[in-house]
């Protein structure tokens, strides 16, 4: 196991020391790391850190690490800068500190006004959900299993499996029945209420004695509106509590605000947004299963080719509530398999450059860092270290993702599904977590000729259309700056590029 205390020290030192860092928090396999003084930022010596797959540097200095390891290093780098202040080191001058946070408020304020309302707002949503990934994670490959297993105890070739399958029923379901829960607790959390009084609320929608409440024209049914409905009302709850605790008198607060606001939020709840949700849920799921079946090829085609341009805009974290309403009316998402073929399409391509650059060794290097965690559904350091940077091959991996994603739509629109159980995972790793029309075979079969076809596809296009005549020649001569990427004048926080350099 990668030691992540040492990995922890070395960032901290690289990233200019616990005075220049403002702020840590991580995310599946990024480390975001905000910084005073990005020219503090010792980049190579980030890059250079072993476990470290790619880094953007700039105020908020990311720093991809990878599922697992993040985590810890997350955990350890707080510690270090703790434990820094505490012996009395990465103190600063007044004088120079106040320079600091200056120029960091200002900086602050740029970086503001350049954010939109949109990408604020689905960065948000995204916070609720991504939290509950492992577990989606896990019950989903552990339904999987319970599935297999079960279709041996019914066909009579393992009956002694019979008093398993029980058990791992429960383990497996146990999550979703209850999501509504866990969907209302992060959603308070993240706009600034109480996670418990947003986990009441939640609760609601899942609570059996719905079934006695009519609202709008329509009969409740426990789960009525899933995890839209849950968000909303949790969304709802904390805004009532916020506004609560500004009148409520601080002897009577206690009694006060969380009464006033479970009754607001649950009457809301209860009277409108749980049948609000149900509808946009059923659009969602219909509007879904109507692309890809009526324009499977053409839809996965457009969806697959565009996944790689979205993920760097940030409006994939749209998809993620979507995916998780899919999972909860069917059992499985048909999205998630169709976008995932952009990252095949991306590993072909990266081969495909691995190849046509036999004599630059840094970006040789690079990718054989980065291709084991491409593999296992990590892009960023493909996209980062290698494609995007070089420009021609981030567009060819994307054809590559394009193709891959019209054969997934191609089975779903002649009625053979591929759908995902649980969110997070991607490419050779989705593979467990397959399921769909004609079951975990006919889906893991569907997939597999998908990824395939995008390696395929995304290592052509690269090989022929990846390089002009001159850039090829330029980049098998001799290894420009930090890893042959770019120009030296074109490597700048702002560029976004810094990650051309070593990996690992």
């Amino acid at each position: 196991m990668t030691d992540s205390r040492e990995i922890a020290d070395r960032l901290l030192a690289a990233l200019g020391g616990p005075g220049n860092i403002i702020d840590i928090e991580n995310c599946m396999t990024r480390l975001r790391v905000g910084v005073r003084d990005p020219r503090a930022v010792d980049v190579a010596a980030v890059q250079d850190t072993d476990g470290v797959l790619a880094v953007l540097p700039g105020e908020n200095c990311q720093i991809v690490l990878g599922p697992g390891l993040v985590d810890r290093v997350a955990i350890d780098l707080g510690a270090a800068i703790v434990a820094a202040g505490a012996n009395g080191g990465g103190t600063r001058p007044n004088a120079a500190d106040t320079l600091a946070q200056t120029g960091a408020a200002i900086r602050a304020g740029n970086t503001e006004r350049n954010r939109t309302p949109v990408k604020a707002a689905l960065r948000r949503i995204s916070n609720i959900f991504v939290p509950l990934i492992p577990a989606l994670i896990a019950c989903g490959l552990i339904a999987g299993i319970n599935g297999i297993l079960t279709n041996l105890v019914t066909s009579g070739s393992a009956t002694w499996l019979a008093g398993v399958t029980p058990y791992l029923g429960v383990m497996s379901s146990g999550f979703f029945a209850i999501l509504a829960v866990f969907v209302g607790m992060n959603a308070a959390k993240e706009f600034g209420g109480t996670p418990i009084l947003g986990g009441v609320v939640g609760a609601m929608v899942v609570a059996p004695g719905v079934a006695s409440i009519t609202a709008l024209g329509q009969v409740h049914v426990p789960g009525q509106g899933g995890v839209l409905g849950a968000m909303a009302a949790a969304i709802l709850a904390a805004y009532v509590e916020r506004w609560a605790r500004s009148w409520a008198p601080d002897v009577l607060a206690l009694l006060i605000v969380p009464t006033v606001t479970v009754l607001v939020a649950g009457f809301a709840t209860l009277f409108f947004l749980m049948t609000a949700a149900s509808w946009l849920s059923v659009l969602i799921g219909e509007g879904a299963a109507w692309l890809l079946g009526s324009a499977g090829g053409v839809a996965g085609f457009v969806l697959g080719g565009l996944f790689l341009p979205v993920v760097m805009t940030g409006m994939h974290q749209a998809l993620i509530p979507i995916h998780t309403t899919l999972i909860e009316q069917t059992g499985y998402t048909i999205l998630l398999p169709v976008l995932a073929m952009a990252g095949a399409g991306q590993i072909g391509a990266a081969i495909a450059v691995y190849y046509r650059l036999r004599r630059n060794t840094s970006v040789r290097k690079t990718i054989k860092s980065a291709l084991p965690a491409g593999f296992l559904g990590v892009g960023e350091p493909l996209i980062y270290g290698v494609t995007l940077p070089l420009g021609r091959p981030f567009i060819t991996a994307c054809i590559g993702g394009a193709f891959g994603g019209a054969v997934i739509g191609l089975f779903d629109q002649f009625g053979a599904t591929i759908g995902a159980v649980a969110i997070g995972a991607s490419d050779l790793s989705l593979f467990p977590l397959l399921d769909g029309s004609g079951g975990k075979g006919a889906a893991a079969f569907g997939y597999a000729v998908g990824l395939l076809v995008a390696y395929a596809v995304g290592f052509v296009a690269t090989w022929f259309f990846g390089f002009t005549r001159e850039r090829l020649a330029e980049l098998n001569t001799t290894d420009t700056i930090d890893a042959g990427l770019v120009p030296a004048a074109d490597v700048t926080p702002s560029a976004g590029l810094a990650t051309a350099g070593r990996v690992g």
